[in-house]
């Protein structure tokens, strides 16, 4: 096994493990440390079934079901199946996941703490995964904006990511969005939060799935997301995962900023999730 920081401020990668060396005690003790202190682990080329991929998960937690039920895996409710393959005329998975800055499943009163995702089908070249530290984020906030967001809420919300679905069709934008605000009401988070593995502030917000930070006018939460995407689209701040083949990759949800790079037509990709609940 080795294992070596990722950048100075996000990450640890791991090579030489196999599913056999990863489920030994005192390995996956130094895995979870890692993910405590650095939010994100790359284990590199580890090949896993899915019941061994859900069963490293619940050793960090409680796997969850994702929101998204028609794509959860059909053996493993507890997969979520990331794809733009098609077999027999149907779609693998779902496409163009996170295509956007976010938070994982911040819209969510109580999002899960921790995400694994395994590369089942992935090209070398392209449909990267692009990470940052909400630590770092905040870190890099001017002053006057880390005084102004101190002990503010926001709103998050999934009506600006939610997908057409059939039963939407003949319905107005206007009546889409009411629809999935009663279905998923928006729910109010900290802004600024304590990690408590590292003691550090990280920012709890993003574009994609925040509507507004309360109290701040119209203005000032255009300029906090305009502020946030800037700092996010840094490249001296983030780093950008190029999948190799059966990659596992884990992240505490709160703490880690990610985005999911384009593919080209014609270049397959399948990736299976699973969401896990601190226990």
């Amino acid at each position: 096994m080795h294992k070596r920081d990722l950048t100075p401020f996000i990450g640890v990668e791991y090579t030489g493990l196999t599913h056999a060396t990863l489920t030994r005690p005192e390995v996956f003790a130094d895995v979870v440390d890692s993910l405590h202190h650095r939010d994100l682990v790359v284990v590199r080329g580890i090949d896993l079934t899915p019941q061994q991929q859900i069963g490293l998960s619940a050793r960090l937690g409680r796997p969850v079901p994702f929101l998204l039920a028609d794509w959860r895996h059909p053996r493993h409710a507890e997969i979520l199946v990331s794809s733009n393959e098609r077999r027999a005329g149907r779609p693998v998975g779902i496409e163009r996941v996170g295509h956007f800055w976010h938070q994982d499943s911040s819209f969510d009163a109580a999002p899960a703490a921790y995400t694994v995702l395994h590369g089942v089908q992935v090209p070398r070249d392209h449909g990267q995964t692009v990470f940052a530290s909400a630590a770092d984020v905040h870190d890099r906030l001017p002053g006057r904006w880390r005084t102004l967001l101190e002990g503010r809420v926001a709103r998050h919300t999934l009506t600006k990511q939610q997908r057409i679905a059939p039963e939407h069709v003949g319905l107005s934008i206007a009546e889409v969005q009411a629809l999935v605000a009663r279905s998923h009401p928006a729910v109010e988070h900290p802004v600024v939060r304590l990690d408590p593995h590292t003691g550090r502030r990280y920012l709890y917000a993003a574009r994609a799935y925040t509507d507004r930070v309360v109290g701040l006018d119209a203005n000032q939460n255009e300029a906090f997301f305009d502020l946030v995407d800037t700092l996010l689209a840094d490249p001296a701040h983030t780093y950008t995962h190029h999948w190799t083949p059966h990659d596992l990759l884990l992240w505490k949800t709160a703490t880690t900023y990610h985005v999911a790079t384009d593919l080209p037509p014609g270049v397959a990709r399948t990736v299976h999730r699973v969401s896990v609940a601190a226990v």
